[in-house]
């Protein structure tokens, strides 16, 4: 079993650069099969509300301990806990009590289905898009060959990291490539580079795993 490493290879206040930066980097790896996701976190109701009416496809989930409803069938679950879309979202504040921060979707779409609606809606919520079944190429000046499996462009909004536990008043571009450890040094690191260089950014941190 492989996993893959991301590095930082921009980062800008400024979200439309970011998005723009973000797709250039994944154009270069983009093929037939690549796809898009999205995912964000909601503090306040206010927020989830929002969002909802600019997303309405997107689902939504509220926070729920495991055993809240162990044993509890599926459909006797609260819809906020099982997720909704925006028509079923609580119109009661108090049904959002211990459910926050709320998390919202969306998986395995077309490329440029998603990311201009949901970097408009995004606000100052950390979240992120993330482009995978990317096909990097050959390197054969630098001795790396290709990468499919973990082949991906992620844009953090208002985060550094891909736990989106540091949040921040900037965003972050990450290319993605296979973690190959020996002794702690990742071998695969100088393929990053060179994949950033390609479209004229650099690696500009340590690579981030999940």
């Amino acid at each position: 079993m492989s996993n893959d490493i991301a590095y930082p290879v921009f980062r800008t206040t400024d979200l439309a650069l970011a998005l723009s930066t973000a797709r250039r980097l994944m154009e270069f790896g983009r093929c037939e099969y690549s796809e898009v996701s999205v995912y964000a976190e909601f503090r306040s109701v206010t927020e989830v509300r929002r969002v909802a009416k600019e997303l309405p496809e997107a689902w939504f989930r509220g926070q729920a301990e495991y055993e809240e409803f162990h044993g509890v069938p599926w459909d006797e679950q609260p819809p906020l806990v099982v997720g909704v879309q925006e028509p079923g979202l609580p119109a009661d504040p108090a049904a959002y009590e211990g459910r926050l921060p709320v998390e919202c979707g969306l998986s395995e779409l077309p490329v440029g289905s998603i990311e201009d609606a949901f970097t408009a809606a995004i606000g100052t919520n950390v979240g992120w898009i993330n482009w995978e079944m990317l096909s990097w190429p050959d390197a054969p000046e630098s001795g790396f060959q290709g990468e499919f499996k973990h082949a991906a462009v992620t844009l953090l909004f208002n985060a550094r990291t891909r736990e989106l536990d540091e949040p921040a008043e900037d965003h972050t571009v990450l290319v993605h490539v296979r973690s190959a450890s020996v002794d702690g040094r990742q071998l695969r690191e100088p393929y990053a580079y060179w994949l950033a260089e390609q479209v004229g950014l650099t690696v500009i941190g340590p690579g981030q795993r999940l």
